[in-house]
């Protein structure tokens, strides 16, 4: 239980329904959805579509979108992949020939949007309201305007660059060549009529007629290999979901081209160790360690499924983890080896920008779902009629010959944003997510750890400092920072975190008692919120 005394916040206890967001506005129009007969699916879809408008540097319907969905009474979660795929002219050797680099501002780095249809197909599956229901406080707010608030204002104040650069997205997201200041009201009226647009038509609205034509255009005006077919092929799959055993409970992921699959290849490295029992420092390095055999294995081996073997299996496998369990040793930092050994891979490119939010309903169903425009403001290509901002998803891709993320025609990159579900005999336990770009996978160890190794309250794990071992650096966050030279005696680069790590949100499922636990990280502006 957390000092009354100090600053900080208490998990949120309900009986019937709880959501966690991590914006004020989101998690608002997520209970009021429930409150009205909604369900879980509906006050989600209902709350990403607002933090689309409210949060336009974390998210939009310009990118890309993930769930896992747990119906009660159902023994493995649905999983959607809602991420978009390259257009279908995109060839690698075109890019070689041409030395064309896929920048973070390129329309090279532009994949077709897939958070719209995925949307559309949730609640098709398995909402109760319509699509065109649920947009409605998402387009009120861009037609009536939104406060900015604190986190959203600095995020928005450090990535000006990334909007100035185009004049349609520095006209709609700038006040004088200077992001708005925190509390004040923005209105995005060519944004809300492409809301109604697709409320009135579904995804069709936007991947196929004026909205596509906008966004097409503009795109291929600066030299883009998009296509309206390319559009109008958009369509989320339904996909099996990964899992892995810990601690008695399942851990499941979307499979790759997803990240979930690093989270469950270091919560196999953790198993053989004591983490309740490690000190902070112990704890740190031992995190760091199964971290670089991750992300290493990650970098080197992940890519779309749909077009090359990924080794789940292996990655998964005893021998796996025995081998990277093995090459830990708790005094020494050590580089990270692949298992079978194969090429080493440099790091992807940073971003940390995503939103995750989660929903139980009164009927036990739960949701856990995140949505992406990759880096702070995506590309920074907004259409210019549609008000739409389009991510850059595609700077994950590659362009080097025979590598897993080599960008590809109708290709879908390595995808870093992940939804996680927690279950345990047959029952969703936990809708979880961590934001913060590649940290995700880490965050997602750090998270589960910290609720099941060490006993923390779904607040308390949320709030824990974190770290981050990932391109040759140990990120330590304020509350970490007093480790930092003994983790330096033992190999680390340790540094300061330039930004907090993540952000999360978790509502646990207590069957016996019947209570739910929320919680929402204090690096945001969101909250938890239940009856």
């Amino acid at each position: 239980m957390r000092n009354f005394e100090g600053p900080g916040r208490s998990p949120v206890y309900a009986a019937q329904a709880a959501v966690a967001t991590s914006h004020p506005a989101s998690t608002l129009v997520a209970i009021e959805t429930l409150r009205a007969g909604g369900n879980a699916v509906d006050a989600a879809i209902a709350a990403v579509a607002v933090q689309c408008v409210v949060d336009p540097l974390m998210t939009g319907i310009g990118g890309d979108c993930f769930a896992l969905y747990a119906p009660k009474g159902a023994s493995v979660p649905v999983a959607i992949d809602g991420s978009g795929r390259s257009p279908a002219a995109a060839d690698a050797a075109w890019y070689r020939e041409h030395g064309v680099a896929i920048e973070p501002d390129s329309p090279h780095a532009v994949t077709v949007p897939g958070a719209v249809a995925a949307w559309q197909k949730l609640v098709a599956d398995h909402g109760t309201r319509s699509l065109g229901e649920l947009l409605q406080p998402a387009i009120r707010l861009a037609e009536e305007g939104f406060p900015v608030q604190p986190r959203v204002g600095w995020d928005w104040a450090r990535n000006v660059a990334r909007v100035a650069g185009d004049p349609h997205a520095a006209a709609t997201y700038l006040v004088d060549g200077r992001a708005p200041a925190i509390g004040t009201v923005v209105r995005l009226e060519e944004l809300a009529a492409t809301l109604r647009r697709i409320a009135r038509e579904g995804a069709r609205g936007f991947y196929e007629g004026p909205v596509a034509d906008d966004l097409v255009g503009r795109l291929r005006q600066l030299g883009g290999l998009h296509t309206l077919e390319d559009f109008a092929r958009a369509a989320p799959d339904v996909v099996t979901p990964i899992s892995t055993r810990y601690r008695g409970y399942d851990v499941y992921e979307c499979p790759p081209a997803g990240q979930g699959l690093a989270a469950l290849m270091m919560l196999n490295v953790l198993k053989p160790f004591d983490v309740a029992g490690l000190s902070d420092l112990d704890r740190v390095h031992l995190f760091a360690e199964a971290c670089k055999q991750g992300y290493h294995h990650r970098d080197a081996l992940f890519g779309d499924p749909a077009l090359q073997a990924i080794p789940v299996e292996h990655l998964l496998s005893d021998a796996w983890q025995a081998a990277a369990h093995g090459a830990i040793d708790m005094g020494r930092a050590q580089a990270p080896t692949l298992y079978p050994e194969i090429r080493a891979e440099v790091a992807a490119r940073a971003h940390k920008d995503t939103v995750y939010l989660c929903v139980v309903d009164r009927d036990g169903n739960a949701i856990s779902l995140i949505n992406s425009i990759f880096q702070g403001f995506g590309s920074g290509i907004l259409g210019p009629s549609s008000g739409v901002l389009l991510h850059n998803r595609g700077l994950s891709f590659r362009t080097e010959a025979g590598h897993p993320n080599t960008i590809g025609p109708s290709k879908r990159p390595m995808h870093t944003i992940i939804p996680g579900m927690l279950m345990r005999n047959g029952r969703a336990v936990a809708p979880f997510g961590v934001m913060g770009g590649h940290y995700q996978a880490m965050g997602h160890v750090e998270l589960l750890t910290g609720l099941i190794d060490r006993g923390l309250d779904p607040q308390e794990a949320l709030d824990a400092p974190r770290s981050f071992a990932y391109g040759g650096t140990l990120e330590l966050e304020g509350g970490l920072s007093g480790l930092s030279a003994e983790l330096k005696g033992r190999g680390h680069d340790a540094l300061p975190a330039p930004l907090p790590l993540g952000g999360g949100q978790v509502i646990w499922i207590d069957h016996e008692a019947g209570m739910l636990a929320a919680g929402s990280d204090p690096r945001k502006d969101g909250s938890a919120l239940g009856y």
